[in-house]
């Protein structure tokens, strides 16, 4: 699946917006969609966030929210596929700079949400981005 433009999707984000979008899709979206859509949105509050991985963020959130994407949310089970790819292609961008207050206050929110077994998607999530990050300091 070739990423869209969600660069062009900035302008749709809001703080209220991604706060009533995920509160609508929580359940739906599943645990990995929800972790990364808070991530992104509270590294986006941090101060120690470069202004390009601010755009980058503001741009997915706002991709996220708006219901015109590439595969309508409505659709069911595929329709929030694209949004996920978008909010995972961004974390992956921009994980080195997110802060671990950042990750637990998301994991802290997402337990609001979600049960245990779903938490542990996660956890699995986070595992394998700590892997990478540390063979990424390897070579």
């Amino acid at each position: 699946m070739e990423l869209p433009d969600f660069m062009s999707y900035s302008d749709k984000f809001s703080p209220k917006g991604f706060v009533d979008k995920i509160s609508k899709i929580a359940k739906r979206a599943g645990s990995k969609l929800v972790f990364a859509a808070l991530v992104l949105f509270y590294t986006l509050q941090s101060k120690n966030v470069p202004v390009k991985d601010k755009a980058m963020i503001i741009g997915a959130l706002g991709y996220l929210i708006s219901p015109l994407d590439v595969l309508p949310d409505a659709i069911p089970i595929v329709g929030l596929s694209d949004d996920l790819s978008v909010l995972l292609f961004v974390v992956s961008k921009v994980w080195g700079d997110v802060p671990e207050d950042v990750k637990t206050k998301a994991k802290e929110k997402l337990s609001e949400w979600f049960d245990e077994d779903e938490l542990m998607e996660v956890d699995e999530f986070l595992n394998e981005k700590m892997a990478k990050e540390e063979m990424d300091k390897q070579d």
